[in-house]
């Protein structure tokens, strides 16, 4: 299994998490058994990303000039919060590779404006 399709895995797992707020240690048991390979990953993404949740987000909240933070789609949040975490972090991976792939998350995942915002929330943090 390749980084990226685990990113995807933590994605939908913190998309989840905005929702209900609630860690999901179950359904993380199932990803994780299916995906061995990178359970390490994302393990460190999913804790990570819930542990820090009120400081990415109040990233988000800073940085989302123009927009309300309860206006943004969780989807666009959830990717956010990924691609934060890694770049404040995850050092092993270079904010470059984390931008990128939040941004194919957002071309699949999201509406064709969510990459532009997600880009320019990003490019404000780093």
């Amino acid at each position: 299994m390749s980084r990226s399709v685990a990113r995807e895995i933590a994605f939908k797992l913190i998309f989840e998490y905005v929702f209900n707020k609630e860690e999901d240690n179950e359904l993380l048991s199932e990803y994780l058994d299916e995906n061995s390979a990178e359970a390490g990953y994302i393990q460190n993404v999913y804790h990570g990303v819930i542990s820090h949740y009120d400081e990415l987000c109040g990233i988000v909240k800073d940085k989302s000039v123009g927009f309300s933070f309860d206006r943004i789609f969780k989807v666009d949040l959830a990717i956010l919060l990924v691609a934060l975490y890694e770049i404040k972090y995850v050092e092993s991976i270079p904010t470059k590779v984390s931008i990128n792939e939040a941004l194919n998350l957002a071309k699949a995942y999201s509406t064709e404006k969510s990459n532009k915002f997600i880009n320019g929330i990003l490019a404000s943090v780093v």
